[in-house]
C-alpha cells in the first residue's frame, strides 16, 4: 500500500524528530505533525517551529488539558482505579486520547497512516494502535521502532547529525533514564532503574520534594466533590485541569506521590518504574473518604471487586472496548450520590482522611453511638448471628 500521508503523535524531542524525517524517506509521504499539551510541564510550541523546518506542512498543537483530565482521568478515579495495587496508570490514561484525537486529525487532513514513537518492547504501541483500530478499522499504522535499523541511542545520533535535525545538549551523553509526563503523573524509566536493586536518585524528582525534606508542620486541605468528581479545593471551584494542578501543587510541596514500582507489562516482561503522581495520590484519599460515607456497603465492595479488571483494561489500552464503557457506566451509575467535602491532612509523604461530611450521608449517628438510643434493638442481632452460623452448625453435627 502506497502511503500518501501519514498523522504522527509529535512531541518535538530526539525521537520523534528522526520518525518525521524517516517516515518522508522510507515512505516518501507527506507528514501531518500533532503535538498534544496534557500538561507535560513544559512548552509545547516549540514543536511546531521545529516541525515547519524539517518541512511538515500541516501542523496541529492543541491544548487537551481539561478535556483529558474531565473525560479520562476523572472517570477513571471514580473506580478508584489502581492497576497492581498501587499504579495510578498516569501514562496509560494519556493513551487513548492522543489516538482518538490523531484518528480525528487522519481523518480531516484525508491522512491514510498514523504513526507514533513507542518502541516494540512497551505497552503504549499496544494502547495506541487499539485506539487506533477500534476508533478507524481501516486505517495503516507505521511503528519505526519496528521497522527501522537504527537500534540504538549512538544510531540516533549519527542518523540526526547526517540530517541536520537539532539535538537538545542533553541528549548527547547518556541520558540516566527517560520519562513520560503529563497533568496527572511524570514517569521514570531505563538506565539507572534497570537494575531494581538500584535506588533512584534524589535529583531525578521533579514534581515532588524528598518527603524529609517536606515542611515540618502538616497543612490542611478540603476538597469538594459533586457524583463522583472533585469540583474545589479549599472552597474555591475549579475546572477539572485546574483542580488537578493545584493538588500537584500541594502534594509535590509536601513530598506525596511518589512510587518505585515492578510492574508486569501487557507484552510479557516486567520492567521497573519510578512515578511522580501527587495530586492523584491525594484525589484518590479524598475520593474514597467521600464514598465511604455515601456510598452503599453493596455498591462499594462491588465496585472494589470489578477495580482491577478495570484498571487493567486501562493498562493494556482497552479504553474503547465496549467492556471498559459497561464498567464505565455501572460505575458512574453508583457515584449518583458520592457528594460533599472531605478534609485532608497533608505530612512528609502522606494524605490521611481525618473529616467528611455529605447532605448525602448514609452514616447515622443513631445507630452507631455507644450512648441509648431508640433506633435499634440490639435482641435482634441473636437471631441474625443464630441464622448466619446455622451451616457451620451443621457442619460439625
Amino acid at each position: 500500500m502506497k502511503i500518501k500521508k501519514v498523522v504522527l503523535a509529535y512531541s518535538g524531542g530526539l525521537d520523534t524528530s528522526i520518525i518525521l524525517r524517516w517516515l518522508q524517506e522510507q515512505y516518501g509521504c507527506e507528514v501531518v505533525t500533532f503535538t498534544a499539551d496534557l500538561g507535560q510541564g513544559e512548552e509545547v510550541e516549540p514543536a511546531r517551529k521545529k516541525a515547519q523546518m524539517m518541512g511538515a506542512k500541516e501542523i496541529f498543537v492543541e491544548d487537551l488539558r481539561e478535556e483529558f483530565v474531565r473525560d479520562y482521568v476523572f472517570p477513571m478515579f471514580r473506580a478508584n482505579t489502581l492497576y497492581e495495587g498501587v499504579y495510578l496508570l498516569g501514562t496509560s490514561i494519556a493513551r487513548p486520547l492522543i489516538a482518538k484525537r490523531q484518528i480525528e486529525i487522519a481523518i480531516k487532513t484525508g491522512a491514510d497512516a498514523v504513526a507514533h514513537g513507542a518502541t516494540g518492547k512497551g505497552n503504549d504501541q499496544v494502547r495506541f494502535e487499539l485506539g487506533y483500530y477500534a476508533l478507524k478499522p481501516d486505517i495503516k499504522v507505521i511503528a519505526p521502532w519496528r521497522e527501522w535499523d537504527l537500534t540504538s541511542r549512538t544510531k540516533l545520533l549519527e542518523y540526526a547529525e547526517k540530517h541536520q535535525i537539532p539535538i537538545a545538549k542533553d541528549k548527547r551523553g547518556e541520558a540516566p533514564y527517560s520519562t513520560d509526563a503529563n497533568l496527572l503523573h511524570i514517569s521514570y524509566e531505563g538506565k539507572v532503574l534497570e537494575d531494581p536493586w538500584v535506588a533512584p536518585h534524589e535529583d531525578m524528582f521533579v514534581r515532588t520534594v524528598a518527603p524529609e525534606k517536606a515542611p515540618d508542620e502538616p497543612e490542611f486541605i478540603e476538597v469538594e466533590f459533586e457524583k463522583g468528581d472533585a469540583t474545589a479545593v479549599n472552597g474555591k471551584k475549579l475546572s477539572p485541569a485546574s483542580l488537578l494542578s493545584t493538588l500537584n501543587a500541594l502534594g509535590g510541596k509536601h513530598g506525596i506521590g511518589r512510587l518505585d514500582l515492578v510492574e508486569n507489562r501487557y507484552v510479557g516482561m516486567k520492567s521497573r518504574g519510578v512515578y511522580e503522581t501527587p495530586g492523584g495520590t491525594i484525589l484518590l484519599a479524598a475520593h474514597r473518604g467521600i464514598e465511604s460515607l455515601t456510598l452503599d456497603r453493596g455498591a462499594m465492595h462491588l465496585k472494589d471487586e470489578l477495580m482491577p479488571r478495570y484498571a487493567e483494561l486501562i493498562y493494556n489500552g482497552y479504553w474503547w472496548s465496549p467492556e471498559r464503557e459497561m464498567l464505565q457506566a455501572l460505575i458512574d451509575k453508583s457515584q449518583a450520590n458520592v457528594s460533599g467535602t472531605v478534609r485532608l491532612k497533608l505530612f512528609k509523604g502522606n494524605v490521611s482522611v481525618v473529616g467528611r461530611k455529605s447532605p448525602m450521608s448514609l452514616y447515622s449517628h443513631q445507630h452507631v453511638t455507644f450512648e441509648e438510643d431508640s433506633v435499634y434493638n440490639q435482641k435482634d442481632a441473636e437471631g441474625f448471628i443464630k441464622l448466619n452460623a446455622l451451616r457451620l452448625r451443621l457442619l460439625k453435627k
